[in-house]
């Protein structure tokens, strides 16, 4: 029985991350101009919160960010910002706020893809005595491996939503040298059509004379 119990632990706690991982993803929201976007999460006290946020179009690629506690406590707030990533502790049980503010803009509006990471709260000891310490260790070492896990998946994510940004302004300078270089043509067109018009008018006025 213990072997059974020994065997099929680490299993769970195989299962448990894999669903945890599945869970761990990234949102995309629209923030028209002169408007405020907000999200709530619910966490209990001592549960760490991660907020990742980057902009991926629109403006400048800025925005203002703000998270409050469950009082309207201001938790962090953050004004005209690319991308950045949050983390604090749940000062108490409650739903939290954050929100993405586009109210300095007039008329364009933003895109912005972020995720919320809610971790554990702060354990408790379990009455089970067929767990030992080298359990305990693996559970924390795991848990330590789906924070890595979640870190990277966040951060392909982002790199995918740079580089479309990157590849859209790479395309829209293209697009502008392209024009650029097409009306230096005509300029150039004209003025040597304009010339050749004046030195054949010159000569004419001579010859008459």
């Amino acid at each position: 029985i213990i072997h059974c119990i020994v065997t099929q632990f680490p299993m769970k706690l195989l299962l448990l991350l894999s669903m945890l991982l599945a869970s761990a993803h990234s949102f995309f929201t629209s923030v028209d101009p002169k408007t405020e976007t907000c999200f709530f999460d619910t966490a209990t006290s001592g549960t760490k919160m991660t907020l990742t946020f980057e902009v991926a179009e629109g403006g400048f690629l800025d925005i203002d960010v703000s998270i409050f506690g469950p009082e309207g406590k201001s938790v962090y707030k953050g004004s005209r910002e690319s991308s950045g990533k949050y983390a604090f502790s749940a000062y108490m049980d409650g739903q939290y706020k954050y929100c993405f503010s586009n109210t300095m803009s007039k008329m364009t509006a933003k895109v912005v893809m972020f995720s919320m990471d809610i971790g554990d709260g702060s354990h408790k000891e379990d009455h089970a005595d067929t767990i030992d310490k080298d359990h305990d260790k693996l559970a924390e070492q795991l848990s330590e491996l789906r924070t890595a896990l979640v870190g990277v998946k966040h951060d392909q994510e982002y790199m995918e939503v740079r580089d479309r940004t990157h590849s859209m302004i790479n395309n829209s300078t293209n697009t502008r040298v392209v024009w650029w270089a097409f009306f230096e043509a005509l300029v150039l067109l004209a003025m040597s059509l304009g010339q050749i018009y004046y030195l054949k008018r010159f000569f004419e006025v001579r010859r008459v004379v």
